[in-house]
């Protein structure tokens, strides 16, 4: 039975990864119709591996990418498994699979394709159509009455339609459009670059010299995966104090340097550092990371990208003054992912159900305004807007939608892995000690865990 207060809606979900779906899912618990546009042919989002690369613009400046994702053949997940998961939809252990702690991304491909299947998500996604166009059809009139119309093309086909909703999810996840640094000399520079959206495989780099523009986890895990085969692996970074992990990686191998920033880049092959050291480089690969993007989206300006802040966001969700008709799942960074975004999809439906309001549009805007003050005093760029970086914050959230707190074994696991990887980068996935053990058995003893097992729960109503 639905609450005497329900407002069905019709909504649309653009985006069939980890955030989508999970929305899909919340969405159609609250009783509302639900479309997802899914522009590959499965599910995953960023982690539907995408191995053919070669027609992708290099530097990925094109803001409609072919593609979508940024998975390399030898990623693994920085987590363990234990604690990735929807808290109702553990990640556990399937045989035939890939069983270690961190597991490589396909195995969180297929947790989220099992996830699918489970909940009946198929029936709701069109494959293969990427939305192109997303604008209000009638801005100005009652919040109740804002419809959006969505202009979606089939790839099989070049098939065009234009359909009306009365509320948008965007769920492209914020891994895919890559965030270029400003070097001089890099528009003339005519040896081989690219951003990390597109490496896959270590093997095209073999014999050559390579430097990697950036010293993320993406730059110190590719330069770990070319060193087996390049000739010289040079990092460049804006700092030279890097974890303990990584110093210990460095002073193994004698083909792999470390850098400070570069300073030029000349036409000869030559890339010139802040420090005065040269080398002569076949190829830059930039690790410097992504950008929000939202090319389909039409707002008159209410909800715009400056400098990596995607905003104004009320609590990285929703824009005060179209909310909650059009909102944002999967924004925030440095986060537990899945749980979160579950967080944020029952939240969103709820609202969108009429069973939760939020706060009137001025009160959402001096929130943002405190927001922004907040990390401006704290000196923290606008481009870190988004990164959360606390258990508390996630915790709040909850609050909001009635959601639990995260478990405190989920929290010492995470910290527990972060500690590990700063000490110990190259084998703290494939080691164990007695702390994590006793953590794990802590986690194992979540009703979720006992009651699924290895096959799954018994009934969907269990759910």
């Amino acid at each position: 039975m639905l609450p005497e207060t329900f407002q069905y809606k019709n909504v649309c979900v653009i985006g069939a990864g980890p955030s989508g779906l999970v929305a899909a899912r919340e969405l159609r618990r609250e009783g509302h119709k639900v479309v997802v546009f899914e522009q590959n042919h499965d599910v995953g989002g960023q982690w539907l591996y995408q191995p053919n690369v070669e027609e992708e613009d290099t530097l990925g400046r094109n803001p409609f990418l072919k593609v979508h994702s940024s998975i390399y053949d030898s990623l693994r997940l920085l987590s363990p498994r234990e604690i990735m998961g929807y808290t109702d939809f553990p990640f556990l252990v399937k045989k035939g699979r890939d069983t270690r702690r961190f597991p490589g991304h396909r195995e969180l491909f297929l947790y989220l394709k099992d996830f699918c299947e489970w909940f009946r998500l198929r029936e709701m996604i069109r494959f293969n159509t990427r939305v192109d166009y997303v604008g209000m059809l009638n801005y100005g009139v009652s919040d109740n009455d804002l419809k959006w119309i969505i202009r979606s093309i089939e790839k099989n086909n070049d098939k065009i339609a234009e359909e009306v909703f009365d509320a948008v999810v965007v769920a492209t996840g914020h891994y895919a459009q890559p965030k270029l640094p400003s070097i001089k000399g890099m528009d003339t520079w005519k040896r081989k670059q690219m951003h990390s959206h597109i490496y896959r495989l270590p093997e095209a780099f073999r014999n050559e010299r390579v430097v990697v523009v950036g010293n993320s986890y993406s730059g110190q895990d590719i330069s770990i995966d070319l060193v087996k085969v390049a000739k010289e692996v040079h990092i460049s970074s804006r700092s030279l104090d890097i974890s303990e992990g990584f110093s210990k990686v460095i002073s193994k191998q004698e083909n792999l340097h470390l850098h400070p920033q570069i300073e030029t880049l000349e036409e000869d092959g030559r890339v010139v550092f802040v420090d005065g050291s040269v080398i002569i480089a076949d190829t830059i690969l930039y690790c410097t990371g992504y950008s929000y993007a939202f090319p389909f989206l039409d707002t008159k300006g209410l909800v715009v990208v400056d400098d990596g802040r995607v905003g104004p966001l009320y609590e990285h969700t929703f824009p005060p003054s179209l909310a909650p008709s059009l909102s944002f799942i999967g924004i925030p960074k440095q986060i537990i992912g899945l749980p979160f975004f579950e967080c944020q999809a029952k939240w969103i439906a709820q609202l969108l159900s009429g069973k939760r309001a939020l706060p009137s549009r001025d009160e959402m805007m001096e929130s943002i305004r405190e927001f922004y003050h907040s990390k401006e005093a704290a000196g923290i760029p606008k481009c870190n807007t988004h990164d959360i970086g606390n258990f508390e914050y996630c915790d709040k959230y909850a609050d909001y939608v009635g959601f639990p707190h995260l478990e405190e074994w989920r929290k010492k696991l995470c910290l527990s892995a972060i500690i590990s990887a700063n000490v110990n980068l190259e084998t703290y996935r494939d080691s164990w000690d007695d702390e994590t053990s006793e953590l794990l058995q802590e986690a194992l003893q979540n009703p979720h865990f006992i009651q699924l097992g290895l096959e799954g729960p018994k009934e969907i109503g269990d759910m």
